[in-house]
């Protein structure tokens, strides 16, 4: 008689597309955490925010020598002596504010209630003079300072257009790199024997999603933990709503840019080709840069730009950090921004799944676009 046949054990369940996504994506992530490279710049780009916010602390609180201070005869003798600054004596308290407003000197020091002295400056009390009095002055701006003011402005929308424009290619370019390494080694058609072609790119997507919002959320705890130990809280005030709108804005609009960048690579076999098709996404990408960073101070320019779905993700943020814009305006540009980049991906897809399995020399976009399916 014939031995008996041990039944076959059942194929194990193809993974669903949620499921293959989720795989794709925790290979991308584990891939970037084990990279050296990875690790050692992204702890020196967090060392250089806070070399950076400890330093300009340092020198926009450094001491100054002999700061002018107007005060009236009544108050004067209580100032002349106290290190650091320079007295400038007047007839009256109305004559000490008028040297404060044509800039002759950069505080007024004026009878105040009780023991305490009133500090009457411009914009800003100079620290020498509040840490040279006794006890502490009340403290009067004639001018207070705007968000949107000169150097201040400046300052934050390039931090807004540096940190999109560089976690956007950073993890772009990983994306389109690993793409092309995949093609030309063959490990594509392996990967695609056990998930299927969009659960590729959508986990290639959201693994390096993952990983730009969190090298973001790593920069922002890092910047809000410099400026907290600096004494710089009325930065973190001015740029809180704005930095979180910058995070969801970021999130969506890193999509749209990661989506292009993988159908983009996909096109091509050789790394030596990669340049030529990333070339477009990637002037996509330092756009918004250019845009926040020369046109800040354009109130209209900075409006289209925080409708345009390529720019929107930093032009929007810098504009609610300037003021002025109504609370319906994030929600509608944000849904522009959602529209597009579905649209996009959608078309990202299709272009990444005809393509992808194809090698030799780089496929059209028209032909890649009527191309069956892999």
């Amino acid at each position: 008689m014939n031995a008996p046949v041990a039944p076959a054990h059942p194929r194990p369940a193809p993974p669903s597309l949620g499921g293959a996504t989720l795989l794709v994506a925790g290979r991308e992530i584990t891939t970037q955490l084990r990279s050296k490279a990875f690790l050692i710049s992204s702890a020196l780009l967090l060392l250089a925010v806070l070399a950076g916010i400890v330093a300009s602390s340092v020198l926009a609180d450094r001491v100054q020598e002999a700061v002018p201070v107007a005060a009236p005869t009544s108050v004067a003798a209580q100032v002349d002596d106290l290190a650091g600054i320079r007295l400038v004596e007047v007839a009256d308290d109305d004559a000490a504010i008028a040297a404060v407003r044509d800039g002759s000197v950069e505080a007024a020091v004026l009878p105040g209630t009780g023991s305490a002295l009133r500090l009457v400056v411009l914009q800003s009390a100079p620290e020498v003079v509040v840490d040279a009095l006794t006890v502490r002055p009340d403290v009067e701006v004639l001018e207070p300072a705007r968000a949107g003011d000169g150097a201040v402005r400046y300052v934050v929308s390039l931090a807004f257009g540096l940190v999109f424009m560089m976690a956007a290619i950073t993890f772009g370019s990983t994306i389109a790199q690993n793409t092309v390494t995949e093609k030309q080694t063959r490990v594509v058609e392996i990967l695609l024997s056990a998930v299927p072609v969009r659960a590729l790119l959508a986990g290639k997507v959201l693994g390096n999603s993952v990983l730009a919002l969190g090298q973001i959320a790593a920069l922002s705890s890092v910047a809000v933990i410099g400026l907290a130990v600096t004494g710089r809280d009325d930065v973190l005030t001015l740029v809180g709503a704005p930095v979180a709108w910058f995070v969801v804005f970021f999130a969506v609009g890193f999509v749209l840019l990661a989506a292009i960048y993988a159908a983009s690579a996909s096109l091509v076999s050789r790394m030596e080709d990669l340049g030529a098709v990333i070339q477009p996404v990637t002037w996509l990408t330092i756009t918004p840069y250019f845009v926040v960073v020369f046109f800040n101070d354009n109130p209209t320019v900075l409006a289209v730009a925080s409708y345009v779905p390529f720019s929107a993700p930093v032009a929007m943020p810098v504009r609610l950090f300037l003021g002025g814009v109504g609370w319906a305006e994030p929600l509608i540009s944000l849904v522009l921004l959602v529209a597009c980049t579905v649209a996009v991906v959608m078309l990202a897809a299709r272009i990444y799944e005809r393509s992808v399995l194809r090698t030799g020399g780089r496929v059209k976009l028209g032909e890649a676009l009527r191309s069956p399916a892999s």
